[in-house]
């Protein structure tokens, strides 16, 4: 039954292609590419995705406030790995949820051993605080993660979300900046950035429906966002 599913992936890959449906800029360019993944995507057929070379990384949803916890992140870390992905781990961070308990809901799957790449935070939202709450909230919570990583995390938003309340406020963070289109993002600072994700609706063949893509932009690569083990 698996191997029948394994080629109807297969099959809806070629055919999706044939009529242009699947966006799959790994296809024309040399830049290092990645995924990230989360129980949206259902269940994953990681041998089949470990042997498409041209995903070089893979970002895992851990948990999201103070109490979520993604559903497939542990079945989803192992199979990775088993399969020869470089994993990294996020959290989806809510504004008015407690930095302590954030963190230590996330630290309770995102452990240090499992990890190849730098922790991600996923900021998307100001959950209706005024800025400089926000900010200040968002600032405590990503200190309170580079004490206990030993490492600054790699954050996550979209180019909008960054120009109309970050500018300024996370210097010295790396990014990965979500942009859906064919022009790389320019930030309103010209702040330099790692990573771009450039769709949402990628296609890959052992996951069944759409998923996030992206890449190192210019010269930057995997060196830059990997786990310091101490």
């Amino acid at each position: 039954m698996k191997k029948l599913i394994l080629l109807a992936f297969l099959g809806l890959s070629i055919a999706a292609k044939g009529q242009n449906l699947y966006e799959q800029c790994e296809d024309t360019c040399t830049h290092v590419h990645g995924i990230d993944l989360s129980h949206y995507q259902g269940e994953v057929f990681w041998e089949t995705v470990g042997e498409n070379t041209k995903m070089a990384y893979v970002y895992l949803k851990a948990t999201e406030g103070g109490d979520r916890i993604d559903e497939r992140y542990e079945n989803n870390i192992t199979l990775a790995h088993k399969y020869g992905l470089k994993v990294g781990s996020y959290h989806f961070y809510r504004p008015k949820t407690e930095q302590q308990k954030q963190l230590e809901n996330f630290m309770t799957q995102c452990r240090p051993g499992e990890q190849d790449l730098i922790p991600m935070i996923d900021i998307e939202t100001k959950s209706g605080l005024p800025t400089e709450e926000f900010c200040d909230s968002l600032l405590k919570f990503l200190d309170l993660v580079e004490q206990t990583y030993k490492q600054k995390p790699l954050l996550y938003t979209f180019t909008n979300f960054y120009n109309k309340w970050l500018v300024g406020k996370i210097d010295g963070y790396p990014l990965m900046i979500a942009q859906y289109n064919d022009k790389e993002p320019v930030l309103a600072d010209d702040r330099e950035y790692l990573m771009w994700q450039y769709t949402c609706k990628g296609r890959i063949v052992g996951v069944n429906g759409y998923i996030d893509k992206s890449r190192f932009v210019g010269q930057h690569g995997l060196k830059e966002i990997r786990y310091r083990h101490k």
